[in-house]
């Protein structure tokens, strides 16, 4: 490749790069707290018509809690409904990080939890929010609003198990590889407030308002599900434990809740929407919107959408297929690929990284050596996650490009031993192609963009 050749494809990547970006801000954008909420209609979500309560209680944990919460009491003021009280729990470094466009809570308390492991903040969060549960009569509505991280943020362990053998469980689980519907089966087997607890716990109706970051949007699965039936078991529980190769590492504590309750020595969580009272519970906003919103924006920057599908399986896996998947069409117009939901990593390395920076380097490494229809880079992966956190690093996700796995290695880093020792981030800082954002205070799992022309 030529000096001037090398120029073309730096510019050619820029620009893809920045069209890329655009179209996650733009997914962004649409699942913030400050765009769901003016759409929103009390009167729909409550149990009972709005003149039935004296007031509101709010409890909110999750990724979106705090502008979830500020749009909220703005909301309820709207209606005339005075907010008595309330609790926001968030993870580490969200207070003071909510942008200027959102709302910050005046009435609810803001609290920080474990994330993404549960630990002792997480157990003094969980048993003050069952506190703001208690506090709402039953003329009030508690308002509950969920989001990803949830479970992590408010785990009160159940009785004979304590909050460091419960964080061992959790550690072990994330590192499994298993997905997260049978993650949270686990989990709300032992939690004192996942698996519909929360609701049942409540003498007031529940009114609760979801920002899904699970596939399929299953209630049951986000968060948890603390305002919902939970269709799982203690046998569930089991199986997973097993089937994940974690059983014989657990807690003793652990073994001996779960082996009971599938014995029947221990109460299954709620298992009908009898057993929690009033409650109506909504999605209202998905990654299926947050890609909606990146596809306009692709189409307004002149490309043709020419996929959009869910994301799913392991993150190394799905990162060669989606280049595969791109390498496969015949372009001849500028195209477009939208891949939303959430992967899996199965760690066996002790490096740094997340799903998204291993799919983006999986896909720098399938594209090693190809080039374009004249030489040029042509072709751009971006894997960022919604929550601008990829894993324990401070990166969003990254992207991938034909040029990346080679500047990888100009700076001295093998990709291919990179990925098999789950160390992406590594890989992603010598090239430079790493995404930070922040928190942006949402989350609909991760966001996909292929492109090229």
């Amino acid at each position: 490749m030529t000096h001037a050749d090398e120029n073309a494809s730096s510019e050619d990547a820029s620009a893809l790069l920045g069209d890329a970006r655009a179209m996650f801000d733009a997914a962004i954008r649409e699942v913030k707290a400050s765009r769901i909420f003016p759409s929103i209609d009390l009167t729909d979500v409550a149990p009972r018509p709005l003149d039935s309560y004296t007031g509101v209680r709010i409890v909110a944990f999750g990724k979106a809690a705090l502008p979830m919460s500020g749009a909220a009491e703005r909301l309820c003021r709207e209606n005339d409904m005075p907010v008595r009280g309330g609790v926001a729990v968030v993870p580490p470094g969200y207070p003071g990080t909510v942008p200027d466009d959102e709302h910050e809570p005046e009435v609810v308390d803001v609290i920080v939890g474990n994330h993404p492991i549960a630990g002792q903040d997480s157990d003094e969060a969980g048993r003050r929010v069952l506190a703001e549960v208690d506090r709402a009569g039953d003329r009030e509505l508690l308002l509950t609003l969920i989001s990803g991280g949830g479970t992590a943020l408010i785990s009160t362990p159940v009785e004979g198990v304590d909050v460091w053998d419960l964080r061992a469980t959790y550690r072990l689980l994330v590192r499994s590889g298993a997905p997260i519907h049978d993650v949270n089966t686990v989990r709300k087997h032992l939690s004192r407030i996942g698996g519909g607890q929360l609701a049942a716990a409540s003498s007031a109706d529940v009114a609760g308002l979801v920002v899904s970051d699970v596939p399929g949007d299953d209630l049951s699965v986000i968060a948890s599900g603390p305002t919902v039936p939970d269709p799982s078991t203690f046998t569930e529980a089991l199986r997973v434990a097993y089937q994940s190769n974690i059983w014989h590492d657990l807690p003793p504590s652990v073994r001996k809740h779960l082996t009971a309750g599938a014995r029947g020595q221990r109460a299954e969580t709620p298992t009908s929407a009898d057993e929690l009272g009033r409650v109506e519970t909504q999605i209202v906003a998905s990654n299926a919107d947050a890609r909606a919103a990146a596809r306009r924006e692709a189409v307004s920057r002149g490309y043709r959408v020419v996929a959009e599908e869910a994301l799913e399986g392991e993150a190394s896996e799905t990162g060669r297929r989606c280049v595969r998947e791109m390498m496969q069409h015949r372009v001849d117009a500028p195209s477009a690929w939208l891949w939303g939901g959430e992967t899996t990593v199965t760690v066996t390395g002790d490096g740094a990284g997340g799903r998204n920076q291993e799919l983006a380097l999986a896909a720098a490494i399938e594209m090693d050596g190809t080039t374009g229809r004249t030489g040029e880079d042509d072709i751009i992966i971006l894997s960022a996650g919604t929550d601008g956190i990829d894993g324990p690093t401070d990166a969003a996700g990254a992207w991938a490009t034909r040029q990346t796995a080679a500047a990888i290695r100009t700076r001295g880093v093998d990709p291919t031993a990179a990925l098999d020792a789950n160390d992406s981030h590594t890989a992603h800082r010598a090239s430079e192609t790493y995404l930070q954002t922040g928190p942006t205070h949402t989350n609909v799992m991760d966001i996909v963009i292929g492109l090229s022309r």
